[in-house]
C-alpha cells in the first residue's frame, strides 16, 4: 500500500476515499459496455450477419481471448511510458470508438480490434489505482476491493438488461449504441473525478532498477504459476462457452414463454451470473472466515479445483436436460438454465477470483504484474480453446455437447486437484477478496 496519500484523497465518502468511488463509477460502467456488447455479439454474427455458426464462434473466441492478450502490453506500456491516468482515457477512448463502430457492418473487424486493444489500457491501468488510495496499515484497504468488485458486477448485470433488450426488440445497432453510451460515461465520471486519485508512481529506468532480481525461489514460484495457468486454460474452454453456445441454446432450445404475449428475452439470461455474484460471494467470503477462524484454512488449490468440478457437473446436468428435451421434441423450460446459471456462478466464484487471488500472493516482490500478466495469458489461451470447441455445437447432438464441456471443466478439476496435492501448503492463510477484481 501507498505510505503516502494525496490532500485530496484524504476526505471520504461512505467511510472510504472519494477515489474508491470514482474507481467504482468508472469500472461500472466500463463493464456495462463491455458486457453490453458482449451479451448481443454472438446474435448479431448469427442473425444479422449471418455468419455460420461455427465461423461466429471461432471469431467469438478470438475477440474474447485478445481481451485477455492485451491487457499484458497495455499494462507495461501504462507502467514504462503513459501513466495509468493517461492509459485510462486513451483506452477508454478507443473502447467508446470501438463500440459506436459496431453500428457500422463494414467496421466489424476493426471495431472488434479497437475495442480490445482500448481494453489492454484501460482494464489493468484502472484497478491498480486502488492500492494508492490508502496508507499502510489502514483496515479499510480490505475491503476496498470487494466495493470495487461490487461495481464490476453491478454493470455486467444492468448491460443484457439494458443493451440486450434494445438490441432484440430495436435492432442489434441500438444496443452496441448503448454500450459505447456506457463506456462515454465511464469516461467523463473519471475525468471529473480525476483528482482524488493517487499521483502517478514513479517510472523509467530507476524504477525499473529499484526492483529485486529474479531469483531461483522466484523461478521455482512462476513455474508453479505457469502450471496453474495452463490448467486454466482447459477450465476457461468450457467456463467461455456461457457467452457462446449456451447463448444460442437460450434462443434455440429453452422456452420462455411466460404469457401468451411475452416470453423473456434471450439476452437477460448473461445477468444471472452477475446478480448470482452479488448473492453468493459475500456468503462464500463469510463461510471461509468462519473456517479459518477455527483453524480450517483450505488450500486455495483445492478451492479452485472444487469450483471446476461444480462447474464441470452443472454442464453434464444440462447435457441431460438438453438430451431429454431433445429426445421428446420440445423446449427446456427457462427454469433451468436460471439453476444452471446460479449453480455455475457458484463454480466460479470458487476458481477464478481464487485463482487470481492465488496469482497476486504468490507473486515474488518486484514482479507482480508479470504475475498477473500470467493469468491474463491463461484466459487468452482459454478462449482461443473455447471459440474452437463452440465450432462442434453446430456438428453433434445439444446434450452430448454439454456433456463433452462438463467433462472438460472435470479434466481441469483433477489436475488442480493433483496439483494441491503435491503442494499442500499453496495459497493457505489469506483473502480473496484482494484481487478479485480483475477475474471477468
Amino acid at each position: 500500500m501507498s505510505s503516502m496519500a494525496a490532500p485530496s484523497i484524504e476526505k471520504n465518502w461512505f467511510g472510504h476515499p472519494r477515489g474508491l468511488t470514482v474507481l467504482f463509477l468508472t469500472e461500472m460502467w466500463e463493464m456495462f459496455s463491455f458486457f453490453g456488447m458482449r451479451a448481443i455479439l454472438v446474435y448479431y454474427m448469427t442473425m444479422h450477419l449471418d455468419m455460420e455458426q461455427e465461423y461466429a464462434s471461432l471469431v467469438y473466441g478470438a475477440y474474447a481471448a485478445f481481451v485477455y492478450f492485451t491487457p499484458v502490453f497495455g499494462g507495461m506500456l501504462a507502467d514504462r511510458w503513459l501513466g495509468k491516468s493517461r492509459a485510462v482515457v486513451i483506452g477508454g477512448s478507443m473502447m467508446a470508438l470501438g463500440h459506436f463502430m459496431m453500428s457500422s457492418e463494414a467496421l466489424f473487424y476493426p471495431a472488434l480490434c479497437m475495442i480490445a486493444l482500448g481494453n489492454g489500457l484501460f482494464l489493468p491501468s484502472l484497478a491498480s489505482q486502488i492500492e494508492g488510495l490508502y496508507r499502510d496499515g489502514d483496515v479499510r484497504s480490505k475491503s476496498a476491493y470487494n466495493i470495487y468488485y461490487v461495481g464490476i458486477n453491478l454493470g455486467g448485470f444492468l448491460a443484457p438488461l439494458v443493451c440486450g433488450t434494445l438490441g432484440e426488440a430495436f435492432g442489434w445497432h441500438w444496443g452496441f449504441a448503448a454500450a459505447g453510451i456506457g463506456m462515454l460515461l465511464s469516461l467523463v465520471i473519471y475525468l471529473c473525478g480525476r483528482r482524488y486519485l493517487p499521483p502517478e508512481p514513479a517510472r523509467g529506468v530507476e524504477a525499473r532498477a529499484a526492483r529485486p532480481p529474479m531469483d531461483r525461489a522466484a523461478r521455482d514460484r512462476f513455474a508453479l504459476l505457469i502450471g496453474i495457468a495452463a490448467i486454466v486454460v482447459i477450465f476457461r474452454g468450457a467456463y467461455e462457452q456461457n457467452g457462446n453456445t449456451i447463448a444460442l441454446w437460450a434462443d434455440t432450445g429453452i422456452d420462455r414463454q411466460l404469457t401468451a404475449s411475452w416470453s423473456i428475452p434471450m439476452t437477460w439470461f448473461q445477468s444471472i451470473n452477475s446478480l448470482a455474484v452479488f448473492i453468493f460471494t459475500p456468503v462464500l467470503v463469510a463461510r471461509w472466515a468462519r473456517l479459518a477462524k477455527r483453524g480450517v484454512d483450505t488450500p486455495l488449490l483445492a478451492r479452485m479445483a472444487f469450483g471446476a468440478t461444480i462447474v464441470g457437473a452443472s454442464y453434464v446436468a444440462l447435457g441431460l436436460v438438453a438430451a431429454w428435451s431433445e429426445a421428446h421434441g420440445t423446449r427446456a423450460s427457462w427454469v433451468w438454465l436460471f439453476v444452471w446459471f446460479v449453480v455455475f456462478t457458484i463454480g466460479e466464484l470458487y476458481i477464478l477470483p481464487v485463482g487470481l487471488a492465488l496469482f497476486g500472493r504468490m507473486a515474488p516482490e518486484g514482479f507482480r504484474a508479470t504475475s498477473i500478466a500470467t493469468w491474463f495469458f491463461a484466459g487468452f489461451f482459454g478462449n482461443l480453446l473455447a471459440g474452437g470447441l463452440g465450432t462442434l455445437w453446430s456438428q453433434m447432438n445439444h446434450g452430448l455437447f454439454f456433456v463433452l464441456i462438463g467433462a472438460v471443466s472435470g479434466l481441469s478439476a483433477v489436475l488442480l486437484y493433483m496439483l494441491s496435492r503435491r503442494h499442500r501448503g499453496v495459497g493457505q492463510q489469506g483473502e480473496v477478496g484482494g484481487t478479485a477484481v480483475l477475474a471477468r
